[in-house]
This record gives C-alpha cells, structure tokens and sequence, in this order.
C-alpha cells in the first residue's frame, strides 16, 4: 500500500477523499440593532455578508432590552450560521466595513446603534488578542446570543470551556430569560 499522496498522484493513482475529511467549519456571527428599521439593518447586514459567507442558517428575530442602559431603545438580535474561506481577521474587516455602511458610527461603549455583528464562534478556534477575542468572551451570559443559538444549532458547544449550549442557557438567570422574546 503507497502511503505518499504525492507519489499516488505521479503514478497515476486515484485519491478519494475520505468522507470525514476536509469538512468546512461553521462561523457563527450575532447581528443586533436598535436604531432606525432594526429589521431592515440586519437584513442588509445578512445580503452585505452573503458576499463572503455561504450562509445556511439563520434565527428568529429576537427583542430584548438594551443593556446595560435600557432606557435605550430595545434591541433586535439574530444569530446565524455560515461558512466562509476568509480567515478571521479578513472577517472581522469586513464586518467593520459594514456595519460602517450600514450607519454604525464610533460613539461609547453599548449606545444605540444601527447594525452591531460579532463573531461569535469562528471554526471553533480560541484567539485572545487585544482588538479580538474568538468566541466571544460575554456570549457565556448574554440571552440574545445563547436562545437563537440553541435554536439554530442544538449541539453546539462552547469552544473554551466544552459546556453545550443547553448547559449555558440553563445557567442564565430567570429573569434574563423572560427579557427575550421573538419579534
């Protein structure tokens, strides 16, 4: 039996991919708003981002109030799931490029804003650099990443700790649980 892919190739032998093999990873980005059309804003995010993503699942809209301030206006949030052969930080450029047309102006920490995408979860990847961490470092609490998580992929599990997603929501508290509701 010829172990060597190469000296397969130049003899003429034919190399099947085993079906376990080279299988892409999901990317799972969060996509919120809480100026203007919020509806409208993630969907433009959703068409801007399909240019670099092959996106394959996408949430319910789901409102919560703004945190932590939540005078502010209430927010919309979904969660979705895609594939894409960028690497993360081209991502996350891309990312700043449209929530920067989408109207997102730099302002303080959580104000109001017309279009906010996180990565989430990248390929399963953990990066801790200081203008990115991969997954998200606040997912572990927050109510409008976790609930359209589960219901888009109810086997994922969180790739730091290994805790799956049921787990996660079974730790948010009651009340942050009653805050969110489908749109």
């Amino acid at each position: 039996m010829i172990k060597d892919k190469r000296l397969k190739e130049e003899i003429g032998i034919e190399i099947k991919q085993d079906i376990l093999e080279n299988h892409p990873e999901p990317v799972y980005l969060g996509i919120g708003s809480n100026l203007g059309n919020r509806k409208n804003n993630i969907n433009k995010a959703c068409y801007l981002l399909h240019t670099f993503c092959l996106i394959d699942k996408i949430s319910n809209f789901y409102e919560t109030n703004s945190w932590p301030n939540v005078k502010y206006p209430k927010y919309l949030n979904i969660i979705l799931r895609c594939y894409t052969k960028l690497n993360v930080i081209s991502l996350l450029k891309i990312i700043k490029i449209i929530e920067k047309k989408l109207g997102r102006k730099k302002t303080l920490k959580n104000f109001p804003r017309t279009c906010d995408i996180d990565i989430i979860d990248f390929k399963g990847i953990k990066l801790d650099k200081n203008y990115i961490k991969i997954p998200h470092p606040r997912l572990l609490k927050r109510n409008f990443v976790l609930v359209p998580l589960y219901e888009i992929e109810k086997t994922w599990k969180h790739p730091k700790n290994n805790i799956s997603i049921d787990n996660l929501l079974k730790n948010l508290n009651f009340k942050s649980l009653r805050g969110i509701k489908i749109y």
